[in-house]
């Protein structure tokens, strides 16, 4: 069962990279599950002084977590690098090397004394050494939250993926890469408060549909509530709201522009959607029938163009 998960997360990559991206990923999680005896047979793979690699340009973590590298110096300091660095050559620049994946691993190497580390050269484009970097990461599952979001957005967004393609690539499901990349559109105070620990994802995940998300996530921080009290909390939130700016319009739902907007809009997301205006302002509600309407929503809307026929802009 566990080699036929191995085979299918294989074919995910190279549908997702192409076959020399994704062959770069494979030797480096071969290496490490062969040993030191076996991973000899690895194309590409030697030991290369630590001064002669310096960090990639596309590393996707945000910051490294000191204590966390601490824990991997001690750990390198007794086993060694159990998987080798994925390195390619830097272009006039003889001897060196541009790291791809393995930074946290060469900066323990640093710190544990080591003079030479074992890595795995490959020959990648920018766009291929990019995609590596990204998926590698998001793989290991040692990422920040943003981190991972911003992963999954990046790969949408540069190089064309979809939530699918992605989720198979990475052995996710879809629902999970669409909830993940939602946490982009929280407040950055928010975000702030992610990263430092202080909210968890489950947390940031509720707050996603608040009215006021940085009113409330200040309120769950203050009284250390868990993921399921924040749920109640938003829920309890959109029960109270008050109307935007008094009644609606009586002539709302009668206005021709309204209706027509409506339809155009229910047709384009697949679900109904209802305009309500108040004043100058106004309320637009979308309504879904399960989770998985809802992620394609999230990825129609994602995908939808700036203008066009019956667009949210108009």
């Amino acid at each position: 069962m566990a080699e036929e998960k191995k085979k299918g997360l294989g074919r995910g990559l190279s549908a997702l990279l192409g076959d020399q991206a994704a062959s770069a990923i494979a030797a480096v999680t071969s290496a490490a599950a062969a040993g030191p005896e076996g991973a000899a047979a690895i194309k590409g793979l030697r030991t290369l002084a630590v001064e002669h690699l310096q960090p990639g340009k596309f590393q996707p973590r945000r910051t490294f977590d000191e204590d966390r590298i601490a824990d991997l110096v001690e750990s390198v300091r007794e086993k060694g690098i159990l998987q080798p660095l994925l390195v390619r050559p830097l272009p006039g620049q003889p001897g060196r090397y541009e790291i791809i994946a393995g930074e946290r691993r060469w900066r323990a190497a640093q710190g544990a004394k080591l003079h030479e580390v074992p890595v795995i050269v490959r020959d990648l484009s920018d766009r291929e050494a990019l995609e590596v970097a990204l998926v590698e990461n998001l793989q290991r599952q040692d990422l920040s939250p943003l981190e991972e979001a911003d992963g999954y957005r990046r790969l949408m967004e540069d190089f064309s993926h979809t939530q699918e393609e992605l989720a198979k690539a990475v052995g996710k499901s879809r629902s999970h890469v669409a909830n993940m990349i939602r946490l982009l559109a929280l407040p950055d105070p928010v975000k702030t408060m992610l990263e430092k620990g202080e909210l968890t994802a489950g947390h940031a995940r509720a707050l996603l549909t608040a009215a006021d998300p940085l009113r409330l996530s200040r309120d769950v921080v203050a009284r250390a509530l868990n993921v399921r009290q924040t749920e109640k909390l938003v829920n309890d939130e959109g029960k109270a709201k008050p109307s935007l700016g008094g009644r609606p319009a009586k002539d709302a739902a009668r206005d021709p522009d309204i209706a027509a907007l409506e339809r155009d809009l229910t047709n384009q997301l697949g679900c109904k959607v209802t305009v309500r205006s108040f004043g100058k302002g106004g309320e637009l509600t979308i309504a879904y029938g399960s989770l998985e309407q809802l992620d394609d929503v999230l990825a129609r809307l994602s995908r939808a163009p700036a203008r066009g026929n019956a667009t949210l802009d108009d």
